[in-house]
């Protein structure tokens, strides 16, 4: 009986490589990780503090899963993010910036700024999460003196931020018992806020603008400051 011939092996797969811009310049390498469509939103999220897929896939609407999945590895790939699983008894895993990643900060805080104009008009298919206010809030809110946890209401929601001495978007900048490179923002209402304020989306954008300041914004009755404390104090003027 004739031996029947062997199929031929396949060649091992080649890792894929990442599309580069192939320049000596600072300005190609940077975009060469972070210059993909969804990257830099996903790390805006993560600037809120470590999150499971699930919740970032929720707050990035439009985004496909693979595409999340891809951009998330690649993330990893360049240093930008790592996955961690939580202690239990949680057996959930979490992404979170690296240093590298954190690092990124100054960059979306410029590019809110200066997109920051582009917003006159909502459009009726733009999603909104109250998060997405922080960096822009950020920049409104230097040149406070005292330091604390500022909550923010608005009618899309909450979130919080550390304000004051660390204020304005520093390499520095993270909430109260994070780790280094943490959260810049909050999700959500706090813990223990040293103050509260409560203003309208087109309120907070005109005090990314510099339309308006804090203390004027306080005045006209824009903004809302509730509390008793020093940084509730300074807030209103006082």
């Amino acid at each position: 009986m004739p031996r029947q011939q062997q199929p031929a092996a396949r060649p091992a797969a080649r890792p894929v490589r990442r599309r580069s811009y192939d320049q000596f310049d600072a300005t190609a390498r940077a975009l060469d990780s972070v210059g993909d469509r969804w990257t830099l939103l996903i790390v805006r999220e993560l600037l809120g503090g470590p999150r499971r897929y699930t919740d970032l896939h929720a707050d990035l609407p439009g985004v496909s899963t693979d595409v999340l999945a891809s951009r998330l590895k690649d993330m990893e790939q360049s240093g930008l993010a790592l996955r961690r699983k939580l202690p239990p008894p949680s057996a959930a895993s979490v992404y979170e910036l690296t240093e590298r990643g954190h690092g990124l900060l100054p960059v979306l805080a410029a590019l809110a700024a200066w997109g920051a104009p582009a917003l006159a008009e909502r459009r009726p298919t733009d999603a909104v999460r109250a998060h997405w206010f922080a960096l822009p809030l950020l920049g409104a809110l230097t040149g406070l003196t005292r330091e604390g946890v500022l909550e923010v209401r608005l009618e899309e929601g909450e979130f919080h931020l550390h304000v004051g001495l660390c204020t304005g978007g520093g390499a520095g900048f993270v909430l109260p018992g994070a780790e280094a490179y943490g959260a810049v923002y909050g999700y959500g209402p706090a813990d223990r806020p040293d103050a509260r304020i409560v203003l309208g989306a087109e309120a907070c954008l005109e005090l990314a603008q510099g339309g308006a300041t804090l203390t004027e914004a306080v005045k006209d009755g824009r903004v809302e400051v509730l509390g008793d404390g020093p940084l509730a104090a300074e807030l209103r003027g006082e």
